[in-house]
């Protein structure tokens, strides 16, 4: 290992170290002050979890020593806050309506995620072997998408879970990891064709006819979704992960301008036909619909009071919060298991933990975004674009949900809202992100041979054959 992968190794060590520790006193807070003392759990839980992230370091240590040192410490940070802010909930939740802790669940479920993690940071050896895989990929994902449409479970009106038995799974989590692997590879080898200029409108060019059939295929997968499953937030970032790949290799403005007008118009489409979508964008539109009774004393057909609820939160959080433990976003029911855990985030810890956990996403993407600069090879760049593009739309998406900055979607918040399938993709994606950060951290740091040296070498050899050749007579 080079001098220069040891101390990027050494550096996320520290870091991990000091993201655990962040957890852990944020733990120990919240029982503190809801329970006046530490749980009986409490070492058996900040032991586990800082055991799981110190073999996921040792992981990427042995198999990926040359990757980026910070993507690995936010994503244990982030998640972390997650158990923290859900072992907060646990407990006014159950004072409060008597519902079972969520915390054991989730602790369960990342656990599978970390292993699935270290597993596939072992597995793949080189990011470029699953260029062998995409259409096996696409067409296993495509399947899996519409499922939910035929076979899945309606959870407050969208049918994004697929249920068997008492096993249930959220199938789009995992479908955009595997489709942004096949864009990847579709748009390396169709690039040239799709950057191809038709026509100039108002100063923009736009791709020719011909090539707008990819794009018409993915709207109307996502349009099925949104349609069939009432699945706003995973349309968006299906159809948006696939536009910002198509604009990175093609470099093309004229698919941002024609993917945004169709998405614009698939979306406005929905929020007209689509009953639960629209209903969604009432809520948004007025959020305080629901507290606004009709003559009958009834609320309006649709209305929900979460997102008045959660900007309550926001506005009692103020700048610095309430403090761990001392807000009332309980008052949102089923905060800890959706989206709306960033609104305890915003109570307790104010405007400034908000920030803190958006820039440590930011960040996450970022990082992301360098790697795709700095590796050479164009399925590579385009992988951890897309990666990056699809976190970052979905922290997009739940963020401007949860603060009324556009209609909410149900989405999971990446690493910190409960749920195992949310969970298990999150880390899926980071561990990518590692190793095709591992891959050109190694092209700029192993040594590389000297031509010069070489060429010394076979010079020498060959003088010494030949005098070997003299004294034997041969």
């Amino acid at each position: 290992m080079a001098p220069g992968a040891k101390r990027r190794r050494n550096l996320e060590l520290t870091l991990l170290l000091f993201a655990l520790a962040l957890c852990g006193f944020g733990y120990a807070n919240v029982d503190l002050v809801l329970n006046g003392s530490l749980s009986g759990s409490f070492a058996v839980q900040i032991v586990g979890v800082s055991l799981l992230a110190l073999v996921a370091h040792l992981a990427v240590r042995k198999w990926a020593p040359y990757a980026d040192p910070l993507m690995l410490p936010i994503a244990v940070a982030l998640t972390g806050l997650g158990l923290v802010m859900i072992h907060r909930l646990d407990f006014s939740n159950h004072k409060a309506y008597g519902w079972a802790p969520m915390l054991p669940n989730q602790l369960m479920w990342t656990v599978i995620a970390l292993v699935a993690f270290v597993g596939l940071i072992a597995v793949v050896k080189h990011h470029r072997m699953l260029a062998r895989y995409t259409y096996l990929l696409m067409a296993s994902s495509l399947v899996m998408l519409v499922a939910p449409a035929f076979f899945g479970a309606d959870t407050y009106g969208a049918r994004r879970w697929i249920k068997i038995g008492p096993l249930q799974f959220q199938p789009g989590e995992f479908t955009k990891i595997a489709i942004v692997i096949f864009f990847a590879s579709y748009l390396m080898a169709n690039r040239d064709a799709l950057a191809l200029v038709g026509r100039r409108v108002i100063g923009i060019s736009l791709p020719r006819g011909r090539n707008l059939g990819p794009i018409l295929v993915v709207w109307a997968v996502s349009l099925v979704v949104l349609v069939a499953e009432s699945d706003l937030g995973t349309s968006l970032i299906f159809f948006g992960a696939f536009i910002a790949m198509l604009y990175i290799a093609t470099q093309r403005t004229g698919w941002l301008v024609v993917g945004g007008l169709m998405a614009l118009g698939g979306a406005t489409a929905a929020a007209t036909l689509v009953s639960h979508v629209k209903y969604r964008v009432n809520n948004w539109l007025d959020p305080m619909l629901y507290y606004k009774l009709t003559p009958e004393g009834k609320n309006p057909v649709g209305s929900s009071p979460q997102l008045a609820e959660s900007l309550f939160s926001f506005g009692h959080g103020g700048l610095l919060g309430t403090g761990l433990g001392q807000g009332q976003s309980w008052l949102i029911k089923f905060a800890d298991a959706s989206d709306w855990i960033l609104s305890t985030v915003g109570e307790e810890l104010g405007t400034a933990g908000v920030m803190a956990v958006l820039i440590m996403y930011v960040l996450l993407t970022q990082r992301g975004m360098r790697v795709a600069v700095r590796l050479s090879d164009p399925f590579g760049k385009l992988l951890a674009a897309g990666l990056s593009a699809t976190l970052i739309l979905q922290v997009f998406i739940v963020a401007g949900g949860v603060t009324g900055l556009i209609p909410q979607t149900g989405k999971a918040l990446p690493f910190l809202a409960q749920g195992g399938s949310a969970m298990v993709a999150a880390w899926l994606n980071v561990a990518l992100l590692i190793k095709l950060s591992d891959a050109a951290g190694r092209a700029e740091m192993e040594p590389k041979p000297d031509p010069n040296a070489t060429l010394t070498i076979s010079a020498e050899e060959i003088a010494r054959a030949h005098a070997e050749m003299e004294q034997t007579g041969n």
